[in-house]
């Protein structure tokens, strides 16, 4: 009977060839036809070698020492080639950059096809069939390095889709996409379960995931299955420290237990500069000619912000942060560091104020081991050997990998790859800290624990973070700027930006349950906080309801 299952999972244990321990062991499960499993758990936790081992890349790309069974449609593929395990299993990586081998859209959706040696016209029809489902049609003749990560994403994804596979594989799908894009990828992942696809989802977005209804959830710990069944089971067996929860059943829980301490930004001691730390003065920028991605973006960021910039994918976000470190240069206005031009400054002087954590981490780790990547950047800033080793020490702390010092970075996994990202950066003692989408990847642990412990740095006069996650906004931003169509169309405090709903929709952000209780609460708490906070001040509140009015 179980052969007949699209996915057999028997007693699956694997260990990295330059490991110690297994990263998975003793795994069985099987996936029936038109079944949505989530997976979920902290990084480093076995996910994405489970699926790994499903799609073929290991053992074929990845060495290691493998046991147990897996059987595809009832066949084993290590008696397949990757190409056949292909057509029956699709892999939609966490990030595109690594997926992505076209120069343009339309022939990177078709590369799997041609490979097979379809013809031409089946080509087409599946080409656009996979660009009209994902709504990406008008990307098609685009150049893929011009696309935003989100977009990237979506072309990946089209590019497994066009395969037909039965089985789906999807590691961290929503990363790099905006809200109501990842709303719209999930009722897509739906509608494919209906019909009759079986799909594993890797998501640390839980609470998006959902409202999908998935059919079962896998809770891995330390390569283990810690909880294989219904979503109800999974609060009751989940750490809501580890995982996060929609706000009302962290707010539940938490009420139960201590209160957490408050984190609040601390810029570096001195005097309040007489100018900005950046400004932009009516800034226009084009990758083509006619085609302004910046509008005449006008905008200052003053010491003691915390910055969240949010948007749609292919708002302007990333351009934008790469005119304020010196990457890309204006074609009219100016950008000024420090009072500088920065048309007269390098990028390396610009780091000295300005770190630049990038989206894909692929696009900046490069070194052999963790060490020598975060000692790059101090090196090159001239800093002493003894100050050198402290920095790297102490940012190996801040984003808890202590003790992966000797690792290859790109053996990783693309959460670790995310925080030695930010690591590097932070050794370098900048004045600001910029990060694009410093969240992906990560589980709820880890990204409260670093996200807190940069907020406390004294080294920082200022911070500012592109996400798509608009609790992360809600938690750490005293200022938020909405980006949408190469402009800033919103500026001010995330309790005025973030409750225009209207303007929220229009630029693809889509409210969550955080932001929701914090506003219902905000005439009490009079600041936006974090669930586990939220919850003892509700209590606190408790004999009132939220618009303050007696309860009785």
């Amino acid at each position: 009977m179980n052969d007949t299952l699209p996915l057999v999972v028997e007693d699956l244990t694997f260990r990295y060839r330059d490991r110690e321990e297994p990263s998975i062991r003793d795994i069985s499960f099987t996936v029936s036809p038109g079944e949505l499993l989530l997976l979920a758990g902290a990084s480093g936790s076995g996910k994405t070698t489970l699926l790994r081992c499903i799609n073929g890349l290991i053992p074929r790309s990845y060495k290691g020492e493998i046991s147990g069974r897996i059987l595809i449609n009832g066949q084993d593929p290590s008696e397949l080639s990757l190409a056949r395990i292909s057509q029956m299993v699709g892999t939609v990586l966490q990030d595109p950059e690594r997926q992505i081998l076209g120069s343009r859209v339309i022939s990177e959706v078709a590369f799997g096809l041609e490979n097979l040696g379809l013809p031409r016209p089946e080509i087409r029809e599946r080409v656009d069939e996979a660009l009209n489902h994902l709504k990406i049609a008008h990307l098609r003749d685009r150049e893929t390095f011009s696309l935003s990560g989100g977009e990237k994403q979506k072309v990946a994804l089209a590019g497994v889709l066009a395969m037909r596979p039965n089985i789906l594989l999807l590691d961290e799908p929503l990363a790099s996409l905006d809200p109501a894009s990842a709303q719209e990828a999930l009722q897509l992942v739906r509608e494919l379960v209906d019909q009759g696809m079986s799909v594993l989802m890797i998501e640390h977005r839980v609470e998006d995931v959902l409202k999908i209804r998935p059919d079962r959830v896998m809770l891995m710990e330390e390569g283990t299955v810690r909880y294989l069944g219904p979503t109800e089971g999974l609060m009751k067996a989940v750490d809501y420290h580890t995982i996060k929860l929609p706000a009302p059943m962290i707010i539940e829980r938490a009420s139960r237990d201590p209160e957490p301490a408050e984190v609040r930004f601390s810029p570096a001691n001195g005097a309040q500069p007489d100018r900005p730390l950046v400004a932009f003065q009516d800034v226009r920028f084009w990758y083509e000619e006619g085609v302004d991605v910046l509008k005449g973006v006008n905008l200052e960021l003053n010491r003691g912000d915390v910055i969240a910039i949010l948007g749609p994918n292919g708002a302007g976000k990333t351009t934008l942060v790469k005119h304020a470190i010196g990457l890309l240069k204006p074609k009219a206005g100016r950008v000024l560091v420090n009072g500088e031009d920065t048309r007269k400054l390098s990028v390396a002087q610009v780091a000295n104020t300005l770190g630049y954590v990038f989206q894909s981490p692929s696009h900046m780790l490069f070194a052999p081991t963790v060490a020598e990547e975060l000692a790059f950047g101090p090196k090159n800033l001239g800093h002493p050997a003894q100050v050198i080793e402290e920095e790297v020490k102490e940012a190996l702390e801040i984003v808890n990998l202590t003790g992966r010092e000797t690792d290859p970075p790109l053996a990783l996994s693309f959460g670790q790859q995310k925080r030695v990202s930010i690591a590097a950066i932070l050794a370098m003692h900048s004045r600001i800290l910029v990060m694009d989408e410093p969240t992906a990847g990560q589980d709820y642990r880890n990204y409260m624990d670093f996200m807190d412990a940069i907020m406390q740095i004294p080294n920082f006069e200022a911070i500012l973070f592109i996400t798509h996650d608009v609790d992360l906004a809600v938690i750490y931003a005293n200022r938020v700027l909405l980006v949408d169509t190469g402009q800033v169309i919103a500026d001010g405090p995330p309790h005025e930006v973030l409750s225009d709903f209207d303007r929220l929709k229009a630029s693809r952000l889509v409210p969550t349950s955080l932001l929701q209780t914090n506003l219902e609460w905000f005439s009490q708490t009079r600041r936006f906080m974090r669930a586990e906070a939220l919850a003892h001040a509700i209590n606190r509140h408790g004999e009132e309801s939220p618009d303050g009015s007696s309860r009785s």
